[in-house]
């Protein structure tokens, strides 16, 4: 199975490398003015990063699909991650400065559609 962004298809390979550095969990302590302890604990509802990373080694994509992630950048639309376990989340791209990140395999001075790239792309649960 694939993972998929919309209606673009990913490699299946890439790897979600935070999956884990986050927790649901928000909690916050203070001292109240007579020295008691007051703790206030939440469940967070979304705002979980989803940073999904290839490498030179594998989960590479082909110029044209780069391109089709980057045309997307232009919306502010919710998207669809399905990954190849079949979660799936509702993600808007990361707020960071290069939310996608890619660089070509054998570097060519005029690459062609079909050329392959590394991928890193960044994105937030909404």
């Amino acid at each position: 199975m694939s993972i998929t962004l919309d209606a673009i298809t990913l490699p299946e390979d890439l790897i979600w490398t935070d999956e884990f550095d986050w927790s649901p969990r928000q909690q916050k302590e203070t001292y109240t003015l007579t020295g008691a302890l007051v703790v206030e604990l939440g469940i967070k509802q979304k705002g979980r990063s989803i940073t999904l990373v290839g490498g030179e080694q594998a989960a590479w994509i082909e110029r044209s699909v780069l391109m089709s992630l980057y045309a997307k950048l232009d919306s502010a639309s919710v998207m669809t991650l399905t990954l190849n376990d079949a979660r799936v989340f509702s993600v808007v791209f990361s707020a960071d400065s290069r939310p996608i990140e890619a660089a070509l395999i054998i570097d060519y001075s005029t690459p062609a559609s079909t050329d392959w790239y590394s991928l890193t792309l960044k994105l937030m649960q909404v």
